[in-house]
């Protein structure tokens, strides 16, 4: 599903789902790296099309490569906790899960959170806000991890779904690489033919 069902949002309703619909903005983000494969190619990227996006990084990936880490912040990049491990919240207890967290915080430092695959028990979020200042969502999911998806059907959620405020998740992934590598230089050329700006996630 590339965009979350309404009746999803009833249940966070304090999540970051979307910016203002005011004015012709995406908040562009990336999820499950930072990968010596897929990051930097990322960055290389945003920064020839003067873009900063906002990474969602996993803690374990974090301790393999900090230098990644240091290398989204210095080029402007916002970064958020997507957990240790990447495993969710379901599989694990409350109390499991908040550690998993702690030990990716430890590491990312951040005032962001995403939970891996968007979800959460509704009774934990009260919880998790006062841990972070955002749980962020997204409004446009891309796909672009689905290997039996092609890079123009990856290209096309984001033509046929984006609208003013919409959050956009990508992955930094080596799942999502083979689709990634073409659908996002094109999105981003096609969001800004239109007249879109990016902006960082609120933090």
């Amino acid at each position: 599903m590339v965009q979350p069902p309404g009746w999803l949002k009833l249940f966070y309703p304090a999540a970051f789902w979307r910016g203002s619909a005011s004015e012709k903005v995406v908040y562009l983000t990336f999820d499950d790296g930072p990968i010596p494969e897929v990051t930097p190619w990322v960055v290389d990227l945003l920064h020839h099309k003067g873009i900063q996006a906002t990474f969602f990084c996993v803690g374990e990936n974090v301790a393999r490569y900090p230098h990644l880490l240091h290398h989204l912040l210095d080029n402007g990049h916002l970064v958020g906790n997507h957990t240790f491990h990447h495993v969710p919240a379901w599989r694990l207890s409350f109390s499991e899960y908040l550690n998993e967290i702690e030990m990716a915080q430890k590491l990312i430092h951040t005032h962001l959170f995403r939970p891996p695959h968007g979800k959460l028990w509704p009774w934990q979020m009260p919880a998790l806000m006062r841990r972070f200042r955002k749980i962020v969502m997204w409004d446009v999911l891309t796909k672009d991890y689905d290997r039996r998806l092609s890079p123009d059907e990856v290209v096309d959620n984001v033509v046929k779904y984006v609208r003013p405020g919409s959050v956009i998740v990508f992955h930094d992934s080596l799942k999502a690489w083979p689709n990634l590598q073409e659908a996002l230089p094109r999105s981003i050329d096609w969001l800004q033919q239109q007249g879109y700006r990016f902006k960082l996630i609120p933090s």
